[in-house]
């Protein structure tokens, strides 16, 4: 599936429908239950914003010759998104060709609002270089303005245009890229503000309204229903689909319900094209505004972490460890010294529940983490070798990713012996190894073969766990695999690297067979 934050790719069509008269009686019942959009739109219309951005460009420099109607923005986000490619460098480029830059491009023509006439007008010493459009709206009558992190990214100047043509130079208050959000401030009173609903409250199937600026058009209203909720995108929020139509230009834009309600922003499109082809995603607005008031505060958004790398949970590996279904986190690794590690967190567990709420899938685990303050105390329960444990932690603020280090120290020569009914040769770990791993025990993959080699086991890979038993050493792992029923799933606790993951397999009929 390709995700595309909502962009310019311009496109026009227009549909007449012809209806056949029909007598007024038969025809009015099924208009009576048509939504009508009217007075939402006057509700919530004013306080829906244009949003252009520029970049500045030295006199020297060159427009590149783009074609009417393109811009660098335009060009660069094309080659990005069909070719995998930055735009090809060209003379007097401010920024080497990434104009795009992530920036919701659009049109950068007269419609969306020059600077002749507008409100703080730009310094016109160095030229400006439109790089992009996209849209927002007010969240109070003193001027703050919610959008789109991707519109703002890498604007040297920001422009809100309201729907009466005014037009202010905004200040950038803050923004979020792992929500998608930013939160601008413009210099005016009295402003029409927005109803803020609750987005817990959305239903499948309502119907919602956007109202945007697709393609640079502003105030442009488009209707659909609410498809799904909760959907995972890969993205740091799990989103509202829609099937209302939102096209570049609309990032930033508000998502309404028919209480005339903001319920979420619009952000990406499902697309193969570059333009709407059904799917819309909107971020929720509840996870939007806690963003927003952070930004307003401090301009910056803290998060909790616990210093651990998850997986998902797969039903070989819920099935082989006695899970009634497959959900919550796999625990592949833990930072030494961190909360989780302090904790009690090991590798191999599972995080079924953060604070009493249900952990349903991996993704589910950074948000709720993320959400809670720093120096909170909470409650991770756990599934370890077939039953729950609560384990008391203190979340600790969310860091710069750290590059994990490569142990290069060179394993002594394995020790061969007869493979097993699971298809695997171990030795040994020596002690001093072991200490640089950190682990307790467990033995080495020295040679694999049939069950092992098919699931993706290599040399190297260290076991630590067999099932629900740890694993000491290599004649103890002998003595495990061979009492092993053929007809059932078991599950090893693998590590590889700085990652540990459970492997599920089936052993073959009888011990020591190649």
């Amino acid at each position: 599936m390709t995700i595309f934050t909502v962009r310019k790719f311009l496109a026009a069509a227009v549909v007449a429908v012809c209806l056949p008269l029909v007598p007024h009686a038969a025809s009015a019942a099924p208009a009576a239950n048509l939504p009508d959009f009217t007075d939402l739109v006057d509700k919530v219309g004013p306080a829906v914003v244009n949003i252009r951005t520029t970049t500045r460009v030295s006199n020297g420099g060159s427009a590149h010759g783009m074609p009417p109607g393109l811009d660098d923005g335009d060009m660069s986000e094309f080659f990005r998104r069909f070719f995998g490619i930055p735009l090809p460098q060209q003379p007097g480029s401010p920024r080497g060709g990434g104009g795009g830059g992530g920036s919701d491009n659009g049109d950068n023509g007269s419609g969306s609002g020059g600077s002749s006439g507008s409100q703080d007008a730009p310094d016109n010493s160095d030229s400006e270089q439109s790089s992009g459009v996209g849209s927002g709206f007010i969240l109070s009558q003193d001027g703050y303005v919610m959008t789109n992190a991707h519109v703002v990214d890498d604007a040297d100047n920001i422009y809100v245009t309201l729907t009466d043509k005014r037009e202010f130079k905004a200040k950038l208050i803050g923004v979020d890229d792992r929500t998608d959000v930013a939160v601008v401030k413009i210099n005016a009173s009295n402003l029409p503000a927005v109803t803020i609903g609750d987005s817990t409250k959305v239903r499948v199937g309502e119907w919602v309204v956007a109202i945007g600026s697709p393609f640079g058009l502003e105030n442009t209203v488009t209707a659909g229903i609410v498809s799904a909720k909760g959907r995972d995108t890969g993205d740091y929020l799990p989103f509202i689909q829609t099937d209302v139509p939102v096209n570049p230009g609309n990032s930033g834009g508000p998502l309404i319900n028919m209480q005339g309600e903001v319920i979420g922003i619009n952000s990406q499109i499902y697309s193969r094209t570059g333009g709407f082809m059904g799917i819309s995603f909107a971020i929720p607005i509840d996870e939007a505004m806690r963003v927003a008031d952070q930004l307003k505060s401090t301009g910056k958004v803290t998060r909790g972490r616990i210093a651990v790398a998850i997986g998902e949970v797969t039903k070989d590996v819920a099935d082989s460890l006695g899970l009634p279904t497959a959900e919550g986190a796999l625990v592949s690794s833990v930072e030494p010294g961190g909360p989780a590690d302090k904790a009690g967190v090991q590798p191999g567990d599972i995080i079924l529940k953060f604070n009493g709420h249900s952990v349903d899938t991996a993704t589910d685990l950074p948000r709720m983490v993320g959400d809670t303050k720093p120096g909170t105390k909470a409650t991770i329960t756990v599934w370890r070798k077939g039953q729950t444990r609560d384990l008391p932690v203190t979340i600790a603020e969310m860091q710069p990713d750290k590059t994990a280090k490569t142990d290069e120290k060179q394993a002594p020569p394995p020790k061969q012996r007869a493979t097993n009914s699971l298809g695997i040769a171990v030795s040994d770990i020596p002690a001093d190894q072991q200490k640089t791993l950190k682990v307790k025990g467990g033995v080495q993959v020295d040679q694999v073969d049939g069950p092992a080699a098919r699931v993706g086991l290599q040399k190297g890979d260290i076991i630590l766990r067999v099932g629900d038993t740890d694993i000491a050493n290599a004649k103890q792992f002998d003595e495990v695999t061979a009492h092993l029923d053929p007809q059932k799933m078991v599950a090893l606790l693998v590590r590889r690297g700085d990652n540990t993951q459970f492997v599920p397999l089936r052993p073959r009929g009888g011990s020591a067979q190649k």
